[in-house]
């Protein structure tokens, strides 16, 4: 695999760094413009930095306003009843919270919802089972706009699955809220049929000493882009930032994070890896670390690895980091795109293991350090099964 890292720890006296890229960020990624105005942002054409690695034609429309609404979203929430779930109207107060639009497909949707689903846990309460939020698309040549928030209360801890199903075109802005001193686990799954698009937003608030576990599993869908940024409202904040993902023929899989560091004494850890086969497979991971002059004791690292199955698929990992003070614990990113290690392939096989079935222990054994991560036992054994329908289809 080829591979680059970059590690910093202790002060480095570095006032700025990004590495990984063909290009270096012209400005700040503190100093993102955000507006909740859709004409406010210019319609991209695909050269923009943020869009370079999108296909413009296969977005449908919802990046240049042709894609109005001709359907809608089917949110089902099911699991522990400890839980408060409501419907509610584009003028709750709470919507938006978590942060600003910051493309014009983020603002698109943030102007063309009409009710939201909001899932509260309660101040002081431990669900002792997943809270499962089940989203089906609008159905095959169909467009919709949603928009989710998850808020843990102060002191809860509990775990949210969103499971995202079905067809049609989906734009939609998704906040993710742990306040002081939660502890919140989110699963999100992106499991479409092969026709779906989706261009998710997500934002993600953490208040003080508030603990965040997120697990993004791609799967489905013919177009499947999502941005998560995370905030610290305060110091103390953990994020775990975990991420599975299988690219097939023709899919495209993209996935853009900014961690924004701006608070001191916080943490974030960033662990994607990806799989693709077939040809026109293609993945994107941008993985974009801001570390602002407050930040100081800051301590951070990111890792995407990816491994090539066929010819004719791509990956494209782009980690970025920006350092804005020299007080920090640790700084550091690693990017790896390679094929199977024919050592591992060897050893299996020299042990009487036929080649298919040793290909298939390689993959799992890559993803697996992921996986068993994932505490809610009939998700994680979905997501391995679902792992190995993926191989056994293209014959490995």
């Amino acid at each position: 695999m080829t591979e680059s890292t970059l590690e910093t720890t202790g002060p480095s006296g570095l006032e700025e760094h990004s590495h990984g890229g063909t290009e270096v960020p012209p400005a700040s990624r503190g100093h993102r413009f955000t507006s909740y105005d859709v004409e406010a942002f210019e319609v991209p054409g695909g050269r923009e930095e943020d869009w370079r690695f999108t296909p413009m034609k296969r977005l449908h429309g919802l990046h240049d306003g042709s894609a109005a609404a001709t359907g809608s979203l089917q949110v089902e929430v099911g699991g522990d009843s400890a839980a408060r779930v409501e419907t509610v109207g584009r003028d709750d107060q709470r919507l938006g919270t978590a942060g600003a639009p910051a493309d014009r497909i983020a603002a698109q949707a943030w102007c063309s919802f009409t009710e939201a689903t909001v899932v509260t846990v309660p101040k002081d309460t431990q669900p002792a089972d997943a809270i499962v939020v089940t989203v089906h698309g609008p159905g095959r040549e169909r467009t919709a706009y949603g928009h989710i928030q998850v808020r843990a209360e102060p002191l809860s801890e509990s775990v949210v699955v969103l499971d995202y199903r079905g067809s049609g075109v989906i734009g939609e802005n998704v906040e993710l809220i742990a306040e002081d001193s939660a502890r919140l686990s989110v699963i999100t799954i992106h499991d479409f049929e092969n026709d779906a698009t989706q261009v998710s937003s997500e934002h993600v608030h953490l208040g003080k000493d508030a603990v965040f576990r997120h697990f993004a599993v791609s799967l489905g869908g013919d177009l499947v882009r999502v941005n998560t940024k995370v905030s610290y409202g305060d110091r103390g904040g953990d994020a775990d930032m975990l991420g599975v993902y299988f690219s097939d023929k023709g899919q495209h899989l993209e996935h853009r994070l900014l961690m924004d560091h701006s608070q001191p004494n916080c943490r974030s850890n960033v662990t994607y890896k990806g799989a693709l086969q077939g040809d026109s497979a293609r993945s994107v991971w941008i993985g974009d670390v801001l570390i602002q002059a407050a930040a100081e004791n800051t301590e951070t690292f990111e890792l995407n690895r990816n491994l090539v199955l066929t010819e004719g698929a791509r990956a494209d990992s782009v980690p970025n980091l920006e350092i804005e003070t020299g007080e920090i614990v640790g700084a550091g990113h690693a990017s790896a795109i390679g094929r199977f290690d024919d050592e591992q392939l060897f050893y299996l096989q020299a042990r009487g293991i036929p080649y298919d079935q040793a290909r298939r222990l390689v993959v799992r054994g890559f993803f697996g350090e992921i996986l068993q991560k994932i505490t809610v036992a009939e998700i994680r054994e979905r997501l391995e099964a679902a792992i190995d329908e993926e191989l056994a289809a293209a014959g490995t």
